[in-house]
């Protein structure tokens, strides 16, 4: 995928059939993260508490999956069990198809990423 400037120029960027996922986790994003600044990182939307130098979440569009990034591993730990049966890599949640992109498991992540206090991420 060429590198975007913006959010809106990477979801027009991304294949049709994934861009309604997309664009539905962006909009969960800029619900639930409030206090946060959406930011393109690494060529990537990324999720970052005002002034904060690194972001706490981040998705992208790969060639074989979605991928959701929580680099708050406070917040994962406390997940464990709920991240269990997914397809995890070190801080991010892989989903293979549109379909299968959990909104739910997403939406408490994002709930408990806002009202953590700010930490440190994972590199």
């Amino acid at each position: 995928m060429p590198a975007a400037d913006d959010v809106d120029a990477y979801l027009a960027g991304v294949p049709e059939a994934r861009r309604e996922a997309l664009t539905g986790l962006r909009e969960l994003c800029l619900a639930e993260l409030t206090g946060f600044e959406e930011v393109m990182a690494h060529g990537m939307p990324a999720y970052a508490r005002a002034g904060a130098q690194a972001g706490e979440i981040a998705w992208a569009n790969q060639k074989q999956y979605i991928s959701f990034y929580l680099l708050r591993t406070d917040v994962r730990d406390a997940f464990a069990d709920r991240l269990a049966g997914h397809d995890t890599g070190k801080a991010c949640l892989r989903f293979r198809r549109p379909s299968a992109v959990d909104f739910t498991l997403l939406r408490d992540l994002l709930r408990a990423t806002a009202s953590a206090a700010p930490g440190p991420v994972c590199t």
